[in-house]
C-alpha cells in the first residue's frame, strides 16, 4: 500500500530573470516500509522536492497524499500533526543542530514539546533510549555539537528525527558529508531502524553506490523532472534513459576486466528558468532529434519501469 503519493507536484521560485522551475510536474508513490532513492546531479531539485513534500517549502501546484489523506494544504494544527509523522535528516549534521544545546537537550526538546510524557523523568528515560538506539555513547551526551565528529552529530540528528515515531523520513544526503567508513555505519543504522520501526524513506543522494545499497526503487531526476523510475536491481541491470546510462557509467569500478565504458556528456545544460517544453536533457543527449522538443511524460516501457524519452524503445530494442 502506498504511504506517500505525489501527483504533478510543482515548486517554482521567482527570480529577477524569471521563474525557476525547481520541481516541475513530478509524480510518484512510495509503499509503506520501502525506500525510494532519488538521484541526479547537484541542482536538479532533489532536496527541494523532499522539503516540499514535508512542507518545509510550500508547493506551487500539485497534490501530496499521505496515508490516503490529502495533505497538500494544511492549517497550523494539521501541519503540527503532520510533523509527527513526517521528518527529515539533513545533509550537514552540524548546521542542523542548535549549537547552544547539548546533544541530550537536542533530542529531549521535541519530546517535551509533544506533550506525550507525564513528567520529566519519562522524558529523560525516552531520551536515553533514543540515544542508546542510535549508538551514541553516554560520555558524549552532555557535549555540544562542535565538540564531536560528523558521524556522532548525524546520530543525534537521526535520534531527533525518529523521536516522535514518524512513519516517513526524508533522508537528504545524510552521509555525503561523512568519511566512507562512517557512511557505512550510518547506512546500516538507517536500515536497522527501518526494519524495527517499519519506516518509509525518501533517500536523496548523488551517490549511486550508496543508493543501490539502501533503496527498494530508484528515481532519476534531471532539471526538476523525473526521467526514469524502476526497481533498484532493474535500473542497474537495464538503464533505459541516456542520462541514467551516463550516470551509471561514472560509478568507479575496481574490476579491471569488466569496466563500463565512460559516457562523457557534452553540450549546454538547459536553464531551469522558464524552460521550454520537451526533454530538458536534449541539448546534452547524443540521440536527440527534432521530436525530442515536444512535451514528454513518464511512460511504462516494461512492467514497473518508467522512462521519459520519446526514443526509448528504438534505442533499447524494446
Amino acid at each position: 500500500m502506498a504511504l506517500l503519493e505525489i501527483e504533478h507536484l510543482k515548486k517554482y521560485f521567482n527570480s529577477s530573470r524569471g521563474t525557476v522551475h525547481a520541481v516541475d510536474d513530478v509524480t510518484f508513490s512510495i509503499n509503506e516500509g520501502e525506500t525510494m532513492g532519488l538521484v541526479g546531479e547537484s541542482g536538479c531539485g532533489k532536496s527541494t522536492l523532499g522539503r516540499t513534500i514535508i512542507h518545509l517549502l510550500e508547493s506551487t501546484d500539485g497534490v501530496i497524499r499521505f496515508n490516503g489523506n490529502d495533505v497538500t494544504h494544511l492549517n497550523k494544527e494539521g501541519l503540527k500533526k503532520l510533523r509527527e509523522d513526517m521528518q527529515i535528516i539533513f545533509q550537514d549534521p552540524y548546521s542542523s543542530l542548535n549549537p547552544r544545546l547539548t546533544l541530550r537537550d537536542t533530542v529531549m526538546e521535541p519530546l517535551k514539546l509533544s506533550g506525550r510524557f507525564s513528567d520529566n523523568a519519562a522524558v529523560q528515560a525516552e531520551t536515553d533510549r533514543l540515544l542508546d538506539l542510535v549508538g551514541l555513547e553516554k560520555r558524549f551526551r552532555e557535549s555540544y555539537p562542535h565538540e564531536l565528529d560528523g558521524g556522532r552529530r548525524q546520530r543525534v540528528g537521526i535520534a531527533r528525527a525518529i523521536a516522535l515515531n514518524p512513519k516517513f523520513v526524508v533522508c537528504d544526503e545524510p552521509v555525503s558529508a561523512l568519511d566512507v567508513s562512517i557512511q557505512a555505519q550510518i547506512l546500516n543504522l538507517l536500515m536497522d531502524l527501518q526494519e524495527e520501526y517499519k519506516l518509509t524513506y525518501l533517500f536523496v543522494t548523488h551517490d549511486l553506490s550508496v543508493v543501490r545499497h539502501i533503496s527498494t526503487n530508484i528515481s532519476v531526476m534531471y532539471l526538476g523532472q523525473m526521467v526514469e523510475t524502476a526497481p533498484t536491481q532493474e535500473l542497474f541491470d537495464r538503464p533505459l534513459h541516456p542520462y541514467t546510462k551516463a550516470l551509471l557509467s561514472a560509478i568507479p569500478s575496481v574490476d579491471i576486466h569488466h569496466r563500463t565504458e565512460r559516457i562523457l556528456l557534452k553540450g549546454e545544460i538547459n536553464s531551469p528558468i522558464n524552460p521550454k517544453p520537451g526533454c530538458r536533457f536534449a541539448k546534452r543527449c547524443p540521440y536527440a532529434e527534432e521530436k525530442c522538443h515536444q512535451p514528454l511524460a513518464l511512460q511504462e516501457v516494461v512492467p514497473g519501469h518508467f522512462v521519459s524519452c520519446c526514443r526509448v524503445k528504438e534505442l533499447n530494442d524494446l
